[in-house]
């Protein structure tokens, strides 16, 4: 009897195959960008000592290579405040033509948080708009520019949190666009780095990072009014190129910043600091351009993941390209405790009625002798 149920407990097993379980179900690998790159609140750098901030995190990382040469805390899930404005711009930009009328609404003009001036039945262009979002960090300007997508917020939010993931920023989850301090919502210094990468390749975003000034409408169509870039260090460190700032009573001050020196594009991204952002990140992009040829890597900024190919129907599709190999699941082997749970699950249906049945069928072949004594 026991040599019949080790071969079935053999057969169930090799019909169930390894005992792994895949990437997916057991978490990442590590965090994204790199082992150092964690989300414990320390400094972490190799080859020079870096300026002391107040930040509870930030990163500082070459754009063109992808480097990052300088971290503490890079993945802590923090809220963003209008730094998330950067990934709103992502997913707006690519759909939105630039010489679109919009006309102001009561919902635009209501909407809490920091505002540009978008007045009920103004007119504006969506470039207007954006140059609202970016240098004033207007809200307003936000619900104008979602409000004319197609889906408004709710499918701007999906497609914010779909692009976040597209470019493996894990960190970041999307509840208000806007980057107000909404239930759920937080991003990471990692994933803000990601978001400048990927915004500062585009032409427009890089441009309206980069604007010190612009003119908005009054209200009654009386003449116009300045309106001034928030991030400082556009106006105070050389060769900056901008990006976005951030504050809400609950994130504290958050900020995006990057500059071009000596032939590298620096990027600075801090959050949750008290006071002193500005001073802070200057310091921050000093020391790296000072101690570049020092500095070794201690992390990299993931690229960003090829949309799904699709067919000529348009549905993703579901065979390689011809000559290029499927690829693998990564996979991780489970403890014992853990195979003898995933077993249960994993072995088919008909493996369990296996031992009865065979038990059954030895008891109608014993010998007719032993069974009348039974009797």
């Amino acid at each position: 009897m026991r040599l019949l149920l080790t071969a079935c407990a053999t057969t169930a097993l090799a019909v169930a195959g390894p005992l792994t379980a895949t990437a997916a179900d057991q978490g990442p690998q590590g965090p994204v960008g790199g082992v150092l790159l964690t989300a414990k609140p320390t400094v972490i750098a190799d080859g020079a000592a870096p300026p002391a901030v107040q930040a509870s995190a930030y990163v500082v990382a070459d754009l063109d290579t992808g480097q990052v040469l300088a971290a503490k805390a890079p993945h802590a899930k923090l809220r963003p405040a209008s730094t998330l404005k950067t990934l709103t711009a992502l997913v707006l930009l690519p759909r939105l033509k630039k010489t679109d009328p919009v006309i102001g609404s009561d919902a635009d003009a209501g909407i809490i948080g920091s505002k540009v001036g978008v007045y009920p039945g103004l007119h504006y262009t969506v470039d207007l708009l954006f140059q609202g979002m970016f240098l004033a960090s207007g809200n307003d300007a936000v619900h104008a520019l979602c409000a004319h997508d197609q889906g408004g917020i709710p499918a701007t939010i999906e497609r914010m949190n779909a692009k976040a993931k597209e470019i493996g920023a894990l960190d970041t989850h999307v509840t208000d666009p806007t980057g107000l301090d909404a239930d759920g919502q937080y991003s990471s210094a990692y994933d803000l780095a990601l978001f400048a990468q990927a915004g500062l390749a585009r032409q427009d975003f890089a441009k309206y990072a980069s604007t010190k000034y612009t003119n908005f409408p009054n209200a009654g169509n009386k003449g116009t009014y300045q309106v001034a870039n928030q991030n400082k260090l556009l106006f105070n460190y050389d060769g900056a190129l901008g990006v976005k700032t951030g504050y809400t009573t609950l994130a504290r001050n958050t900020f995006v910043g990057a500059a071009r020196r000596n032939g590298h594009t620096l990027v600075v991204t801090m959050m949750n600091a008290p006071h002193g952002i500005t001073e802070d990140a200057s310091n921050l992009l000093t020391w790296t351009f000072t101690n570049y040829g020092k500095l070794k890597p201690v992390g990299t900024l993931v690229k960003e993941q090829a949309p799904p190919k699709t067919t000529t129907q348009g549905k993703p599709a579901d065979k390689p390209a011809s000559g290029t190999a499927r690829p693998q699941r990564s996979r991780t082997v489970l403890s014992p405790g853990q195979a003898v749970q995933s077993l249960a699950f994993r072995v088919p249906v008909w493996a369990y009625a296996g031992p009865p049945v065979l038990l059954l069928g030895l008891f109608l072949r014993r010998p007719r002798t032993l069974r009348r004594r039974r009797h």
